[in-house]
């Protein structure tokens, strides 16, 4: 009972978190500045919109494709296909239920390509690592560039970078402890755990064994780019945002990132830091809300289609397995 209790409230609390935080939007802006927003998100240039799609389909295509290199060394090549419209679902999955989308694809390409399911995890675990260093990248670019802008956002949202470190850290060492205590059990629990632990391990590990690693590495960047870049295009359907510079794009990027990470998608949250973010640099609040809006409504979008879409075609294309 209070396990499945406890499955229900995670699934039911991020959502709610986002809608609450949608509601809060919607009552924090006066009945003109709605209006205006809302005229901004109809006049937005579709041309754009469209661009910004399209730009994020491709770092989904670059991530299907990435995929594979981690696979390989472990004895397995799906079809670039199933990678694809499996890494479609998981971020379908991940709007729906906040952090699904990675055991849902590990299960998936376990189901379709005959990868264990920790090894397949292992590998996922691998990209969560790689995407967490190019954010940093983009953070240090951004601090460079940006330095009082990006320190403060962060502390107003209680993210202090000292605060993150200490977090960090002591994740960190109690890792290690529990590993250690596994390590020293021979309970059938702690072989079970063993197990699986040493093939996450390998799939982790695979970066190392990759023949292709220039590709990889080249793939790692092409999809942070495109990320930025599909960010960066959204800019020119609001006429407030239209003149602002890339480093301007990289703080909303960069609070927009840790957005994503707390509600389903960045639900309610997104256009909120965002246009936070935006209004350092001058721009009014309609207009920073206006190109949150449209720039988690676009994406949002595309990935709920494409998501959709793709639960449907997998099993057809992959009836005989």
């Amino acid at each position: 009972m209070k396990a499945s209790l406890k499955k229900t409230l995670k699934i039911i609390v991020p959502i709610a978190v986002g809608v609450a935080l949608v509601l809060y939007s919607y009552f924090s802006t006066s009945p003109e500045d709605r209006e205006k927003i809302l005229e901004s998100i109809q006049n937005a240039d579709l041309l754009w919109v469209s661009l910004s799609v399209f730009i994020g389909i491709l770092s989904h295509v670059s991530r299907a494709i990435r995929w594979n290199y981690l696979l390989e060394p472990l004895g397995y090549k799906p079809k670039l296909l199933n990678n694809l419209l499996i890494v479609l679902i998981s971020y379908f999955a991940n709007i729906l239920v906040l952090r699904s989308g990675e055991f849902l694809r590990a299960t998936a390409l376990n189901t379709y390509e005959n990868v264990p399911f920790e090894k397949g995890f292992g590998t996922i675990v691998t990209e969560r690592i790689v995407d967490v260093i190019m954010l940093l990248l983009v953070i240090t670019t951004a601090l460079l560039f940006q330095t009082d802008v990006i320190l403060g956002i962060l502390e107003e949202n209680g993210i202090g970078l000292v605060g993150s470190l200490g977090l960090l850290l002591v994740g960190v060492l109690g890792l290690f402890i529990a590993i250690r205590l596994i390590k020293k059990s021979t309970s059938s629990f702690a072989i079970k755990v063993k197990t699986f632990l040493k093939g996450l391990l390998e799939g982790v590990l695979s970066i190392f064994k990759m023949k292709r690693k220039a590709a990889f590495i080249f793939h790692s960047f092409f999809i942070w780019a495109c990320y930025i870049a599909m960010f960066w295009v959204i800019k020119f359907t609001v006429p407030e945002t239209a003149g602002l510079p890339l480093g301007a794009f990289l703080v909303a990027f960069v609070a927009g990132a840790f957005a994503m990470a707390a509600t389903n998608g960045g639900l309610g949250l997104f256009p909120i830091v965002v246009a936070a973010a935006l209004s350092v640099y001058g721009i009014s609040k309609t207009s920073g809300d206006a190109y949150g809006w449209i720039m988690w409504t676009a994406q949002t979008l595309m990935v709920v289609v494409f998501g959709a879409i793709s639960f449907l075609v997998l099993p057809l294309l992959n009836r005989n397995r």
